[in-house]
């Protein structure tokens, strides 16, 4: 896949003034960018979403890929990320048969930046259907605790502004989570992990995916169509959430705070470890 990019910066400092027990004071504070990001594949647009522009490369293979639009990376011939005066374009050419698949499930997606099922234009076009995962990975529940704590703990646009959700990717056997992404979207932050591991040519497969929001059940989706076994979420799952993610074969975790974490389906690919096993 030929790459042509064009980087902008995801952070701007504005004036405010803070006020405090005993008065008040003016300073500069740091505020995270949200701007339109088209998506187009063959010269034609097919979704407008609000997004941190950073990493949007990998947010556009993510989209891709987590979308269905395209089975594996190959199938994307060529990426190019302009700068628009509102935002950015990036412009996609998809194989043949991703062309002529994608003509027949048309969908204008104008998305704002926590929505995941904008511009699905009727109840009777919603998919609530995915293939199901078959990741036969095993994870030790303090390791994927810990790597929890750490994503948290590692994630510099949020540390300056309080404003982004994060993702990332524990590889079963693996103690540090590794392609971790940001956006102000928390779907958004999932797409560009996912689009980070096919870029490295990791397979999502081999590890569970991360990330610092609730579980919705977009966010499970996703997840199943990366070929994720588990998803981990930092807060609370929905009931659509623990359903799909049931039908899917997918095990859901949430609450991941701390030492502590809760599973909600398919508990067997959490196995502790050995004692004596972490040292």
């Amino acid at each position: 896949m030929n790459v042509c990019a064009s980087a902008a910066a995801p952070l701007q400092s504005v004036a405010v003034q803070r006020w405090v027990p005993g008065g008040d004071s003016e300073a500069l504070d740091w505020v995270c960018e949200e701007q339109p990001v088209s998506l187009q594949y063959d010269g034609i647009a097919h979704a407008v979403m609000m997004a941190t522009p950073q990493d949007l490369e990998d947010f556009a293979v993510g989209f891709s890929l987590s979308e269905g639009i395209v089975a594996e990376r190959a199938e994307l011939l060529d990426l190019e990320i302009e700068p628009h005066a509102r935002g950015h374009v990036v412009s996609m050419r998809l194989s043949a048969r991703r062309r002529a698949a994608l003509d027949g499930r048309k969908r204008t997606l104008a998305g704002r930046t926590g929505c995941g099922l904008c511009g699905v234009d009727s109840l009777e076009r919603l998919d609530l259907h995915a293939e199901p995962v078959h990741s036969r990975r095993c994870f030790d529940p303090a390791r994927l605790a810990a790597a929890m704590l750490q994503l948290g703990r590692s994630q510099p646009l949020r540390e300056l502004t309080g404003a982004t959700h994060a993702a990332g990717w524990l590889a079963a056997g693996g103690v540090e989570p590794q392609a971790l992404r940001e956006d102000v979207g928390r779907h958004n932050a999932l797409d560009k992990t996912i689009g980070a591991l096919a870029l490295q040519r990791l397979d999502a497969a081999d590890g569970a995916l991360l990330v610092t929001s609730r579980a919705s059940y977009e966010l499970v989706l996703k997840s199943a169509a990366a070929g994720a076994g588990v998803l981990a979420a930092m807060s609370a799952p929905t009931a659509l959430a623990i359903q799909s993610a049931q039908q899917l074969g997918l095990t859901l975790v949430g609450f991941a705070r701390g030492a502590s974490l809760v599973v909600y389906t398919h508990g067997w690919r959490l196995q502790a470890a050995p004692a004596g096993a972490h040292a």
